[in-house]
């Protein structure tokens, strides 16, 4: 015996792809879960399933998961409050391949609210038939992807003959069959309903012949009238040929000539009464009129729709007969449908309203039983009961159930319900001042009306006073209507604390929950939301349904009274909380927590989680009540002890900082006081010493201190000295170089001068201007600096130029400056000093030994100084002092005066996505003209969609996608971006950076895993801030500063440097997982579902040129763990770099170099022990590419997707290229998804077949077709780099096209244009377009300058190595066109660029990121000869 819920539960099972279960009121579980369990200790299919709980939006939830996944089902009882979300969401459910299973008791009035917003409606009555339904709908679902009703009836047990499991996933991908001629038993048709609707002798199938016909008889073929009925034919034929059994949409049986004819829908017995024939409906929807009259014979004279219903709610579609009368009847238990009460129902006069069964008509709903209140919640409802007594009232008390239904809990009911009273109130108020001003009425009548209306609002007078008063109205002998009203509402005389309660269900849509229009409604009424989520449990929820703050919502309101309370922490506060609530005239909201998991969890357990979550800042106790804010009080009360602790207490929880503050208590002072403070406080001490400055001058020789610098080292070196020259009593200011003009410099009498490198042996940009004036000086014979005395202290790296002929460029700015100020009449008072990265101190061995000569100069030489040098601010400091990200941005954003940023806020807005540079092709030309640089932000997104429109309006026409899979623009608008529902919240800075996940276009169903995945460890390291919306977004602070950020992974410091998480499918690499900081490498079973994911951490790709403490790494292995495990795994491994990673050094700050440190061991272990379980070993993969597959495609869910070729990302409309107007064009009409890749191009995804004439044209159009490509041009990559970058040395997104333009030609000459060799270029060392996994890669070092790698993996396994460290353009051309030949002549079968390269001798193999340097210049014969120091 097998129930129609397991039936049902296991078909869901065995054809979905994703089942999302709804689960009932507490204490209950949902009946389907249990067979979930069951099934998944016996079954090889593994179906994700998600749980929605009772009152949440089962909605969204399919919605999101619906679009990618081949078969998403969903099972739940047929509740009233689920079925009406349904229906709002219907309009795009209906288009989703889904099935709705719900189960129903003996009731349908609910389910049928759905019967005309999807496209098919099944009712099944048996246990089989619920089977077989059951296949039906997945059937009908998957194969036309439309929306499926399946309703049926609980509780049902018989023998079912079930589908073997092998066989349903064949079925449901089976070919459609060609024709459905002959269909569902009409007339002989295919399902064998016995021939002829009333039982003809017909033969099912065809057998023994007969397919259409019936022993000789003609068979009358009725057309369906509609294109949905087909469909529903086609899958009924599949079913039927599968399971050898009947599915018609209408089961007939009885007599064959009736007078009488009974459509039933619902559970209805079988009756034999002569001359009636029963009608049972299976299909309801979409059901043709045709279908109807072929079951009404012509001896019909009665028809009789029979429906299993509480309330009579259905419309019937109007049929057009000459002579039957139809009579509609309902009825709720199976019982009543006997032949008896049949016949007394056809013997009673016809009635053109709705009869019930048993009765001759009636309304009444059957007595539906009172939900259960889980025994903890009765902590909150006793207070209440307590505080207000006989005038509490629970306008959604589940008492109310039994008389108005299962809605009346909900909290739209609810708010209705009171809207109704308070209407009826107000009703009775007018009305007693009415009867006031009747002159008829008696003196004692008179006195009764004037104090109530003046105790109206008064709790217990005015239930007093309204008793007298309605004792007078009764004994009175005036007649008039209006007492007659006001003894009609004499149930609103006593004044009421109305109190709706519900579950934090309602957080998780405000609006879906009708929460929403409760707080904005004004009305006086009062709202308990009890969430019941354990603080240990917090992690453990679905990450896709993230609880909404509904206090934060409320007050954002204004006008609502807000608590957060905890009865397990706070007694006396909840107390105060629901007697300040009653008081407050509008709406309130009382958030009050009762963790547990069921209601067997001791009062002991529940006070463990209170304290924990209260005292961890996780559930703060306040309470905000508006009505002190205009009152000029502080309307925010912090209750919570806990979080009223400064943040100097949460310092000292911080073990990374801890001891630094112990040591030095006054930077606990500087880290946690006001940021607004400290910018007063600095603008008062520097008048003060401007001040004291100008006394010391009067009498002690000035030092002016200049510096040019582009990465900040020379500057930090200029501020050093400016320093210690104050400290030894000198008065000295610093500044650029470029501050001063010649005839300025020629006043001053000491200078010292301290300039690095930049680009080939130029000066730094804030130099240049002085460079040019001071040659042009020299060159016109000038000697303006005859009292001038200066020093210079230049910085560079000897190795950074290894070849003998270009070792002058060491130092160049810092020598030539030296000889031309001596060319112009300046007296050295002190030799050059020369720092090199090179020495064992880096610059500082040479600052030591020049830095003494300035002070012996001064006379201060002897000085000893005892005041230690303040630290330099680091971005640690920064982001401590930021108050979670907001720094002085918004002020800054106010500051007309400068189009830039304070530096140290551009460190912040790297968190929020944004990027502050200028345009470097014109820094030079708006120098000269005196006016600050063309300032500009770069801004990143995190997701993809809506965005030509921004680039357009508010950019700078362009957008580029970049390595990261996501968009990047040039000067648009924040909040433009945001309402196309995008963010650019952790797009760049110190935190987990957008996740990246593979393109696999052939396998839709794991790509949606994968994706799913990828969004789901993405939002789960998200930072929690609320900074962005401040800033950005035009959102206010609530409560001032009472209520702090909290960021639980993050804290207030961060991480010491960006994270970067990339998910890779087998066999294609297009993420380069191993070049990030963790990635998951997807593992799929023998199904071809996702069954998780091996780890591999500690990848990553920046460099700092001459550094030899920095190195590109590739991620190791370490390990398998499931999907679900993912999340935690992800943030156990960040949370270990948080705590371990180098925050005194960010070029030693990246994970790759924390694991290097500690040793990989030891980080796993690490790892595992606060996973609190070690991973499992890693599973076997294979990697054989790292390219995009360009082109067309088409997955195994029958749609299809194009890979365009966008050469480095960038989409631009330019003459033959319109790219960013045909994707325009292309997104007006396209229903599906675009899909960006970590290689820069772009993929137009999930287009159904009909649209792909269209859209072909459209990319022809626009020549977004042209793949007509080298290999080597379709494997390339590059970063923006100039103009826009601001650590750019070198061009690349502009140059390589054209360096490609003159490789390709040496790959044609040889016969590999088709042949893939990676090729990628970046303008800088840090490696964005992730060059030191590439076969060939050139990395900038200045213009028209780059370091040449050779050797890396062709699916990005390995890296590669430094070949030249210095090429142009000519040295490029040679170096490649002798081994792109050899290679052309001498390589394996199969074997790729970079492994020829190693193989034939050029370059060593890169084993580890630590030994990247080892052999770096290439082997034996080919190896660079470098220049000596």
């Amino acid at each position: 015996m097998s129930s129609a819920t397991s039936s049902v539960a296991r078909v869901a099972y065995l054809a979905s792809d994703i089942i999302v279960d709804s689960q009932p009121t507490l204490p209950s579980s949902s009946q389907f879960a249990k067979e979930y369990s069951s099934l998944s200790a016996t079954s090889n299919r593994r179906p994700t399933i998600l749980s929605v709980p009772l009152g949440g939006d089962p909605g969204s939830t399919l919605r999101r998961n619906g679009s990618a996944a081949g078969l998403i089902s969903f099972t739940s009882s047929a509740a009233a409050q689920t079925v009406i979300r349904l229906v709002l969401d219907a309009a795009e459910l209906s288009s989703l391949p889904l099935v709705l299973h719900l189960a129903v008791k003996d009731d349908l009035s609910d389910v049928l609210l759905l019967r005309s917003a999807v496209p098919f409606f099944l009712v099944s009555r048996t246990a089989q038939h619920a089977h077989d339904n059951s296949l039906l709908a997945s059937r009908l679902a998957r194969t036309e992807k439309k929306a499926v009703v399946h309703v049926f009836f609980e509780g049902k047990n018989d023998s079912v003959e079930e589908i073997p499991e092998s066989e349903v996933q064949p079925f449901l991908l089976s070919e459609k069959p060609a024709s459905t001629n002959g269909l569902n038993g009409h007339n002989g048709h295919a399902n064998g309903q016995n021939g002829h609707v009333n039982g003809h002798n017909g033969h099912a199938n065809g057998v023994n012949g007969h397919a259409n016909g019936v022993n000789g008889h003609s068979a009358t073929v009725v057309s369906p009238g509609s294109e949905l009925f087909k469909l529903y034919e086609r899958a009924a034929l599949s079913t039927v040929v599968r399971i050898r059994r009947a599915c018609p949409p209408l089961s007939v049986h009885g007599s064959s000539e009736p007078h009488t004819v009974i459509f039933g829908l619902g559970d209805i017995p079988s009756v034999d009464i002569d001359g009636v024939s029963v009608v049972s409906v299976s299909l309801l929807t979409p059901l043709t009129p045709s279908r109807i009259l072929d079951a009404i014979p012509p001896s019909t004279s009665r028809v009789i729709v029979l429906e299993q219903l509480h309330r009579w709610n259905t419309k019937w579609t109007p049929l057009y007969l000459e002579r039957p009368h139809i009579q509609s009847v309902y009825f709720s238990d199976p019982m009543q449908a006997t032949p008896l009460a049949i016949l007394k129902l056809l013997q009673a006069a016809p009635s053109s309203t709705p009869l019930q069964l048993g009765g001759a008509s009636a309304s009444s709903p059957l007595s539906l039983e009172v939900p259960h209140i889980p025994k903890h919640e009765s902590s909150y409802t006793k207070i209440l009961s307590h505080v207000f007594g006989e005038r509490l009232e629970v306008s959604n008390s589940p008492a109310l159930v039994p008389k108005q239904g299962a809605i009346a809990t909900s909290p739209e009911f609810a708010l209705g319900r009171v809207r109704g009273q308070l209407d009826e109130r107000n009703e009775l108020i007018a009305s007693v001042k009415q009867l006031l001003e009747v002159k008829e009425v008696s003196p004692e009548l008179h006195k009764l009306s004037s104090q109530w209306v003046l105790v109206k609002d008064d709790h217990t007078k005015s239930r007093s006073v309204g008793k007298e008063l309605v004792t007078a109205l009764e004994s009175s002998k005036l007649s008039s209507p209006i007492i007659n009203r006001i003894l009609a509402l004499r149930a609103h005389f006593p004044a009421r604390s109305r109190w709706i309660i519900g579950s934090d269900a309602w957080s998780y849509d405000l609006g879906a929950s009708g929460l929403h229009h409760a707080i904005a409604s004004g009305l006086d009424i009062n709202i308990l939301i009890i969430d019941t989520l354990p603080y240990t449990s917090r992690n453990s929820a679905d990450p896709h349904r993230r609880k909404q703050d509904a206090g934060l919502y409320a007050m954002n309101h204004g006008d609502v009274y807000v608590a957060s309370v905890a009865v397990y922490s706070s007694y006396a506060q909840v107390l105060q909380a629901v007697m300040e609530a009653d008081r407050h005239k509008g709406p309130s909201v009382v958030l009050a927590y009762l963790p547990y998991q069921n209601e067997d969890a001791p009062a002991l357990e529940v006070l463990k989680e209170t304290k924990l979550a209260v005292d961890a800042g996780y559930w703060p106790l306040y309470r905000w009540d508006p009505v002190k804010e205009t009152q000029g009080k502080e309307p925010f009360a912090l209750d919570s002890d806990t979080v009223k602790n400064d943040l100097q207490q949460f310092l000292d929880r911080q073990n990374h900082l801890s001891q630094l503050v112990r040591s030095k208590p006054e930077f606990a002072t500087e880290l946690v006081s006001s940021l607004g403070e400290n910018v007063k406080e600095a603008r008062r001490k520097k008048a003060q010493q401007a001040y004291d400055d100008l006394v010391v001058s009067l009498d002690a020789p000035p030092l002016v201190v200049l510096y040019a610098s582009d990465g900040g080292t020379a500057e930090k070196y200029a501020k050093r000295l400016a320093n210690r020259g104050k400290a030894r009593g000198l008065s000295t200011s610093i500044g650029t170089i470029d501050s001063m003009s010649i005839d300025t410099l020629a006043q001053e009498e000491y200078v010292a001068f301290v300039t690095s490198v930049a680009g080939q042996g130029e000066p730094p940009q804030n130099g240049r201007t002085m460079f040019k004036a001071l040659n042009a000086a020299a060159l016109r014979g000038e000697k303006p600096f005859s009292k001038l005395r200066y020093s210079v202290f230049a910085l560079g790296d000897s190795h950074y130029w290894p070849r003998p002929e270009d070792a002058h460029y060491y130092n160049k700015p810092g020598k030539d400056l030296d000889t031309r100020l001596e060319q112009l009449g300046g007296e050295r008072f002190a030799d050059i000093g020369l720092g090199d990265d090179q020495d064992a101190d880096g610059p500082d061995t040479g600052y030591k030994v020049w830095e003494p000569l300035v002070w012996k100069t001064f006379g201060v030489d002897s000085i000893e100084v005892k005041e230690a040098e303040p630290d330099p601010i680091t971005n640690e400091h920064i982001k401590a002092a930021s108050g979670y990200l907001r720094g002085t941005i918004a002020e800054g954003l106010e500051d007309t005066s400068t189009g830039a940023l304070d530096p140290s806020d551009t460190q912040l807005t790297k968190f929020h996505g944004i990027y502050q540079q200028d345009d470097r092709d014109i820094r030079d030309e708006r120098q000269a003209q005196g006016v600050d640089p063309a300032y500009s932000f770069m801004i990143r997104v995190r997701t993809p969609g809506g965005m030509d429109r921004i680039a357009e309006e508010h950019g700078n026409g362009t957008f580029k996608i970049t390595t990261r899979a996501t968009f990047q623009f040039h000067g648009p608008s924040i909040q433009e971006i945001n309402k196309v529902l995008l963010d650019t919240l952790a797009a760049c800075g110190d935190v987990n950076r957008n996740v990246i996940c593979s393109a696999i276009p052939s396998l839709s169903r794991l790509h949606a895993q994968v994706y799913g995945f990828a969004k789901l460890v993405s939002a789960h390291l998200l930072p929690r801030t609320t900074a962005y919306h401040e800033i950005w977004l035009d959102k206010k602070m609530v409560a001032g500063e009472a209520v702090k950020d909290f960021e639980p992974l993050y804290g207030e410091f961060y991480l010491p440097r960006k994270f970067k998480i990339a998910v890779a499918v087998p066999p294609t690499n297009d993420v380069d997982v191993f070049a990030n900081d963790l990635g998951f490498i997807a593992i799929v079973n023998e199904q071809g579902d996702l069954a998780g994911f091996n780890v591999a951490i500690g990848g990553g790709m920046g460099v700092t040129h001459g550094n030899k403490k920095t190195y590109p790494r590739v991620a190791d292995v370490i390990g398998f763990c499931t999907a679900e495990q993912g999340p935690i795994v992800a943030e156990k491994i960040m949370l270990t770099q948080r705590d371990n990673g180098n925050r005194a050094d960010r070029k030693n700050a990246r994970l790759k170099y924390t694991i290097d440190r500690m040793g990989l061991d030891s980080f796993k272990a690490e790892v595992e022990s606060r996973l609190g379980y070690p991973l499992a070993p890693a599973r076997p993969y294979t990697f054989d590419r790292n390219i995009d597959d360009f082109g067309w495609s088409t997955g195994d869910d029958g749609r299809h997707h194009v890979m365009l070729f966008i050469e480095n990302g960038r989409i631009q409309d330019e003459p033959e290229r319109d790219f960013k107007t045909g994707l325009r064009e292309i997104a007006k009409i396209h229903e599906g998804t675009f899909r960006l890749t970590a290689n820069q191009h772009i993929m137009i995804s999930e287009i159904s077949t009909e649209d792909v004439p269209e859209i072909k044209r459209i990319l022809a159009k626009y020549k977004l077709d042209n793949l007509n490509h080298t290999g080597l041009r379709l494997s390339s990559s590059a970063c923006v780099a100039f103009p826009t970058c601001g650590l750019a040395m070198a061009e690349s997104e502009r140059y390589l096209p054209v360096l490609i333009d003159k490789v390709e030609k040496i790959c044609e000459e040889n016969g590999l244009r088709n042949d893939s060799i990676v090729m990628r270029m970046t303008g800088c060392p840090n490696g964005c377009a992730r060059p030191y996994v590439a076969e060939v890669a050139f990395v900038g070092k200045a213009p028209g300058s780059y370091s040449m790698l050779l050797g890396g993996g062709y699916y990005g396994q390995r890296l590669n190595k430094i070949y030249r460290e210095t090429v142009s353009e000519p040295e490029i051309l040679a170096i490649l066109k002798p081994m792109i030949k050899r290679y052309a002549l001498e390589r394996l079968e199969g074997e790729h660029f970079g492994d020829f390269v190693i193989r034939a001798g050029y370059i060593a193999t890169t084993t580890s990121g630590k030994e990247w340097y080892d052999g770096m210049g290439g082997e034996g014969q080919y190896r660079e000869v470098v220049a000596t120091a």
